[in-house]
């Protein structure tokens, strides 16, 4: 039986559309290497679908594409990406996956669960980890770690207590990316009004003064077959453009954040280029970087320098950053396979469970006494 590549992409997040972009460009590419490739379409409402690698983006402007065969992801048994065939006595037939590329953006596709999920159902895939993608996610998590450690941060507090430091602020999805939700606000009665009222702090937010000195700077990290540091971006805004580096100036364009203004390699002093890189290392070996992670900065002139987030799923895989040597897409997906191939993200230890405490202890009505 012949082994396939599949690429998963899309998901049931804010960044769904995104994914779908990135899912395809990677799909695309690997096809030039006469992969055998499966598309893995994950609809906004939950379910996986099967889709030809070969679809072009406008395919799934609404909904799930007219070729689209439904699938499911089984753990136990015979676990994986399985269809049931048509027929009065369907039977369960599973996609012979070697390796998933995972292209999927935000919510359950870069928190760690879809990560979980293949881990328990005995799939190897790229990018991070369970455990390393829910620390990316988790901003506030993510701010206490690399403090802890030493790595300079901004302040960063959970929206629902007590903010210690004055306004103007930036407010922000506890977990999410790709600066959907985030908003600057004068006063503290805006930042509740904001925190009530909008879709995308429910299940959290994190507050930080907002410094109109600072700008973003940004390096990607591959973390395979040995620690790798892309060149550093610093994207643009137009005049009259947001505060903040928006969701519109990452991706309007269409194709991602390749296509995003940006200054490329930044224009940057000897001795911050040589701090951000020192910091983004240790972040990666912080958080166990796996695969493709964007490090993301704030700086400004008078050569401050703070850690922001740590993306570990982004935009176009941060392809267009690694400038030397320059790779093509399908270059960097066939070491990331290698990688999923050469370093699983699991293995289940069971050492200690002997059943001896099992047979020394009371009954339970005892315990429960």
């Amino acid at each position: 039986m012949d082994m396939m590549t599949a690429v998963l992409f899309g998901g049931p997040s804010p960044e769904h559309d995104i994914s779908i972009l990135t899912g395809l460009q990677a799909a695309h590419a690997l096809l030039r290497t006469e992969r055998s490739v499966v598309g893995i379409y994950w609809s906004k409402t939950g379910e996986f679908y099967r889709v030809p690698p070969t679809l072009e983006a406008p395919a799934f402007a609404q909904g799930v594409p007219a070729e689209a065969e439904p699938l499911m992801l089984i753990v136990g048994g015979r676990s994986g990406f399985g269809s049931l065939s048509s027929g009065l006595r369907p039977k369960l037939e599973m996609l012979a996956i070697s390796v998933v590329v995972n292209c999927c953006h935000g919510g359950p596709g870069e928190d760690g669960s879809i990560q979980a999920t293949m881990d328990l159902a005995g799939l190897r895939y790229t990018g991070p980890s369970a455990a390393t993608a829910a620390i990316g996610m988790d901003k506030l998590s993510f701010a206490a770690l690399a403090a802890a450690a030493g790595v300079p941060v901004l302040p960063r507090v959970a929206g629902d207590g007590a903010i210690p430091f004055e306004g103007p602020y930036i407010v922000k999805p506890r977990f999410g990316g790709s600066s959907i939700g985030i908003e600057v606000v004068r006063d503290q009665a805006t930042l509740r009004d904001r925190i009530r009222s909008s879709v995308h702090l429910r299940s959290g937010a994190v507050v930080e003064p907002f410094r109109d000195d600072l700008y973003d700077l940004q390096i990607a990290i591959r973390s395979y077959p040995e620690l790798t540091l892309s060149a550093i971006e610093r994207p643009t805004r137009t005049a009259g453009a947001a505060a903040i580096l928006t969701y519109s100036d990452k991706y309007q364009p269409g194709t991602g954040m390749a296509s995003a203004p940006r200054e490329l390699p930044a224009l940057l002093k000897p001795e911050t280029e040589e701090q951000l890189r020192q910091i983004a290392e240790r972040t990666a070996t912080l958080i166990q970087a796996r695969g493709v992670t964007r490090i993301d900065f704030l700086a400004n002139d008078a050569g401050e320098l703070f850690l922001n987030e740590a993306n570990t799923i982004p935009g176009s895989l941060s392809h267009y950053l690694f400038l030397e040597p320059k790779q093509t897409l399908a270059e960097q997906l066939a070491s990331d396979i290698r990688e999923a191939m050469e370093r699983p993200t699991y293995a289940p230890v069971t050492q200690g469970a002997d059943g001896s405490v099992l047979q020394s202890a009371a009954t339970i009505a005892q315990k429960l006494a």
